[in-house]
């Protein structure tokens, strides 16, 4: 005697019903192979004719028969109890447009997204915690005549002052080689290669980094004008991930206060960053 659920399902039948439908995929896929491959392997035309409606017949009659018996013990699987114990979950079967209203999905969505929401907000919290800026807590207990003034910032520098820090910064990496350039205006653009590794294009407003780009040595860095390209992205993936690396270090770390020292340690990393590239770059022996 077949196993009956207590919902009501016959799982002999539905494991017999599942046999039934892939015996029934196979005799449609003979069929199908049937038309592909046509009359074949006979001498005259009558003959490869008859044999190949008898197979196609013989076929039509597998597909029929299969048919059958999957209707059969469909029949016999029977259908899932309706006194199911739903919980708090039969009560959306109450909303009377549930082709128009997925509320049940929708639910199950918004909770997946809160439970990513928590676990992200976690990691911000952590990584807020361990890099705390000097404008916290710290302060508030300091009166504002103690407190020390911020120094005024400006972005306007002299494009003299500007040149003699990029001068100092060729002179202190003998590596690499540096060229200034100003098509713009008073804007400088650097234009920064490493050997025969990768070239990197910056784009400066005063002293402030405002865009960079990474290349490879060989490819062109400049449009049909002659002005540096800054616009296109280099061909190769491992360039392509370092410029996206050096982008997210320029908008972490800022100092105001301070731009020369950003870009002399904006210098430093593209080093390692030759050392890296060339690494990945070179032959395989």
């Amino acid at each position: 005697m077949a196993d009956v659920l207590s919902v009501g399902v016959n799982l002999e039948a539905f494991a017999q019903a599942i046999s039934a439908i892939q015996a029934l995929r196979s005799s449609v896929s003979r069929v199908f192979d049937c038309l592909k491959d046509g009359m074949r392997n006979k001498e005259t035309l009558e003959g490869r004719e008859k044999a190949f409606i008898a197979h196609f017949q013989d076929n039509l009659h597998s597909v029929n028969r299969d048919l059958n018996e999957l209707e059969r013990l469909s029949n016999l699987v029977g259908k899932p109890s309706e006194n199911h114990p739903l919980h708090n979950s039969g009560l959306l079967s109450l909303d009377p447009v549930q082709d128009k209203t997925p509320l049940y999905s929708q639910l199950l969505q918004a909770y997946k997204w809160s439970n990513k929401l928590q676990y992200h907000a976690g990691l911000a919290s952590g990584l807020l915690n361990q890099q705390s800026l000097k404008r916290s807590a710290n302060q508030m207990g300091v009166s504002a005549k103690r407190r020390p003034k911020a120094q005024p910032t400006t972005l306007v520098l002299p494009p003299q002052y500007v040149d003699d820090v990029i001068s100092r910064i060729d002179r202190m990496f003998p590596e690499m080689s540096i060229h200034l350039s100003r098509p713009n205006g008073t804007s400088a653009m650097l234009l920064v290669t490493l050997g025969k590794v990768l070239k990197v294009i910056v784009v400066m407003r005063s002293l402030f980094i405002d865009r960079t780009i990474v290349k490879g040595y060989n490819e062109n860095v400049h449009t049909e004008d002659g002005k540096l390209d800054i616009w296109s992205k280099s061909n190769y993936q491992v360039f392509q991930k370092v410029t996206d690396h050096a982008t997210t270090a320029l908008l972490h770390y800022q100092l105001p206060q301070m731009p020369d020292v950003v870009v002399r340690s904006f210098m430093i990393p593209l080093l390692w960053m030759r050392t890296l590239s060339s690494r990945f770059l070179s032959p395989v022996r």
